[in-house]
Parts: C-alpha cells; sequence; structure tokens
C-alpha cells in the first residue's frame, strides 16, 4: 500500500499499523455494544430482534461495503431475492420437512401459505433456473446480503451472536463436478482473506458430517465429503458427526466468543440434493443435459455475529476502515470551531466529527477508541493544518491540512 503523496512519514506509519490485528482481551460485546452506542434492543419491537443505532450502522455498512468488493473481485454477481416464499418452495426444498422447527409458522394470504426464508439457497436455485444455462458459464457465483429468519427460543437468544432476523453474507456457486474442489478452496481462501483484514482469528476448522437419526436427506454424501477433506488441503481440522446440514456436508470456521462458547462464523458446503430437487440443469459441451452441483459459502456468516465478534476483538478499537469515526476534530476553544467545520466540509467520504465541549483533557480521552484526533488550536488555525494524535497516542507534527486528509483517508481505506 502506497502512501498518498504529501502525508508526512509518522501518518504513513499507520497506514500498515492500522491494518494489523494486535492481540486484546475479550470483551464482552452486549455490554460494550451498548456502552459505545452501536446496537440496542426493545421490547416492542422484540428479544432477538436489535436495531442498529448510527455508529453500528456505520461499523455494519463499512463491512457489508468490503465483502461486496471482496466477492466482485472474485467473479461473483449478485442478486436481491425475497424474504418471503410459498411454503411450497421449502417442500421443494426439504427446508419444511427437515427444518420445520427452525422455521416461522406459515401465513396464509390470499389463499396461499407464505412462509418467512430460514435460508437463501432455494431463491437462488430459483434464480439459477430462470433461463437455460451453458456448461460455457459455470462456475456461476451469484451473492446477496439478504435477510433470513429463524424461530429461535428466547433461552438461546443474546445480543448480536444469536438472533431470530439474520442478514446472511450468502452465495451459491453452480458448477460442474470438476470444477467443486476448487471453488470450495478458493471460497476457504476469501475467509481467510477477510478473517486477516477484519483481525479475526479461527479456533478451528470443522468438518461437519452427518449424525443419526433421521434429519438428513439421502444423497451421494461420501463423495461430497470427499471433496471438502480433499479442499481442506492441510489445514487442521476436526470431523465431528451430526453437524452437517440436512442436505449435505459442509466446512464450518468457527470462533470463540469473550465467555468461551464456541460458534461458526463461516461455512462452505457441498450441495447435490438441491440441484435434483429444483430439476437445475446445464448444457454441456456434449449438447446434453447436465446437472450442476450446487457449493453454499458464507465468508463473514451473518452480519450480526461478524459485528459481535469484532467488537469482542477489537473492544471497540476497531480497524481504521471500520470505525464509527474515524476522525474527530478538537478545536481548543471556540474561536477555532469556525476552522473545524472548514475541514469537516473538506472531510469528503471520511467519517469525521467535531467534538467542542469539555475540556481537551476529557474529549482526547473520550475519544479514545478513534484512529485519529486532531486538536486545532491558534497556530493550526493561521498556518491552514492540523495536528493529528493516533489512537495508541502518538502524535504527528503539525502538518498543512490537505497533507493530512489525505494521509488518513490512505489509512482507513477499505481493504
Amino acid at each position: 500500500m502506497s502512501p498518498a503523496r504529501g502525508g508526512c512519514p509518522g501518518l504513513r506509519l499507520v497506514v500498515t499499523r492500522l491494518a494489523v490485528h494486535e492481540e486484546s482481551t475479550m470483551h464482552d460485546h452486549r455490554k460494550l455494544g451498548r456502552e459505545l452506542g452501536l446496537f440496542d434492543t426493545d421490547p416492542l419491537i422484540g428479544a432477538g430482534l436489535p436495531y442498529w443505532l448510527p455508529d453500528g450502522a456505520a461499523v455494519r455498512h463499512s463491512l457489508e461495503e468490503y465483502v461486496r468488493r471482496l466477492e466482485r473481485r472474485s467473479g461473483y454477481q449478485h442478486v436481491n431475492s425475497p424474504v418471503l416464499a410459498k411454503r411450497e418452495l421449502y417442500e421443494i426444498s426439504g427446508h419444511w420437512a427437515h427444518y420445520r422447527d427452525d422455521m416461522y409458522p406459515p401465513m396464509d394470504v390470499g389463499g396461499e401459505q407464505l412462509v418467512l426464508r430460514p435460508s437463501l439457497c432455494p431463491h437462488h436455485a430459483l434464480i439459477y433456473r430462470s433461463r437455460g444455462r451453458s456448461h460455457r458459464e459455470l462456475p456461476l457465483r451469484i451473492a446477496e446480503l439478504g435477510g433470513m429468519y429463524r424461530a429461535e427460543l428466547s433461552g438461546v437468544l443474546g445480543g448480536l451472536s444469536r438472533v431470530r432476523a439474520i442478514h446472511l453474507n450468502d452465495a451459491h456457486i453452480f458448477c460442474t463436478l470438476d470444477q467443486v474442489e476448487a471453488e470450495v478452496a478458493a471460497a476457504l481462501a476469501m475467509i481467510r482473506q477477510a478473517y486477516d483484514a477484519l483481525g479475526i482469528s479461527p479456533a478451528r476448522y470443522r468438518l461437519s458430517l452427518p449424525g443419526d437419526g433421521g434429519k438428513y436427506v439421502a444423497g451421494n454424501w461420501d463423495r461430497a465429503a470427499d471433496i471438502l477433506r480433499s479442499a481442506l488441503n492441510g489445514l487442521p481440522y476436526n470431523a465431528v458427526g451430526g453437524e452437517a446440514a440436512f442436505y449435505g456436508p459442509k466446512i464450518d470456521v468457527q470462533i470463540v466468543d469473550s465467555a468461551g462458547r464456541e460458534s461458526t462464523l463461516s461455512t462452505v458446503q457441498v450441495d447435490f440434493h438441491q440441484p435434483e430437487q429444483f430439476g437445475l440443469e446445464y448444457i454441456g459441451p456434449d449438447a446434453a443435459k447436465h446437472r450442476p452441483v450446487m457449493v453454499h459459502r458464507s465468508i463473514i456468516g451473518s452480519v450480526e455475529r461478524a459485528v459481535a465478534q469484532l467488537v469482542e476483538v477489537h473492544g471497540g478499537a476497531f480497524p481504521g476502515w471500520l470505525a464509527p469515526v474515524q476522525l474527530r476534530l478538537l478545536p481548543v476553544s471556540e474561536a477555532e470551531v469556525p476552522y473545524a467545520r472548514e475541514i469537516l466540509d473538506r472531510c469528503g467520504d471520511l467519517r469525521a466529527e467535531i467534538v467542542a465541549q469539555g475540556s481537551l483533557g476529557a474529549r482526547i480521552r473520550d475519544g479514545r477508541l478513534v484512529p485519529f484526533q486532531a486538536v486545532i488550536g491558534r497556530e493550526e488555525v493561521a498556518a491552514g493544518q492540523l495536528s493529528v494524535r493516533l489512537r495508541d497516542g502518538r502524535r504527528v507534527d503539525a502538518q498543512p491540512a490537505e497533507d493530512a486528509l489525505a494521509s488518513i483517508r490512505e489509512a482507513v481505506r477499505v481493504p
């Protein structure tokens, strides 16, 4: 990453520093998230249905922007689909038979039974089926950051990590059998890339296989599991029975929260079942019809659980590109407020604010989680400069305001 032209050396150094995750003590996101004004709940909305406050929405939107850019660079096309569908859709997919306990009851509307979706994959199967497909189009990668709903019991709900309204970074890859392993491996590489950018460390990789009981569909489980094992390619993992999706085995990337509880954040799954159920086809080089394989993958899992983990790992001191406020302008007295407003107008897409009330020391301490703070006194106003203070306490010599803003923009650029 090259420094912005005209930036001073001290600020150039922080470009790299802000991209590196430093080990920190885990925090409880439920407590800290409310203290930082990221999210909250209200009994009139309901348990497991948090709402996002402005700072939390800023973190969430930056995360969404990052993952969409990562997907576009990796050849994904983005789609949007409804959060409601007819019950019949989930009967075909198998969700109604195998996942009904986690779904909300149907709503009778105009003589039809509509269901809040528990998953996006049936919708994406229909998008694939919306027209004829050729082998030349495969692998076809479609992605959506979409809402889905799970009828979680109130006793298991907690903060952002277990909710009833989920916004999932989901994608489905329709490919030939020969392409499956490479697509799974590419999805795992994307997950590792995203974790590096976010400062998240996986606790372990889990190969989730079927167990005893009738919750699994019949299918080619052994072949799907062999593909996943091969794609792991030296990554350490544990094979665990009883954790597979009802339609196929999966690789789960496990994380641990501040209380030591383990959960799944990211996942890659191989599915031979739904292409069969929906009659998905493509025309092969032999001009005959063939059945594609469906790879399900989620790079950051649900936005809610991802933000919960980010709060716990970083304690609110987010990487610069995720920080809800990236620059605080601190006029020493009322006389410097007009200049601070001029600087704010020049910040463009930087998330910046002016804090003018209270003693300077108290304002600096209050902004300890903000990546950059700029103290503005008479000298800075007279010279058209900014004196920047970094989150780790280092101070950078005063420099022309435009140079300082350029360097901060580079430091907080989305990876």
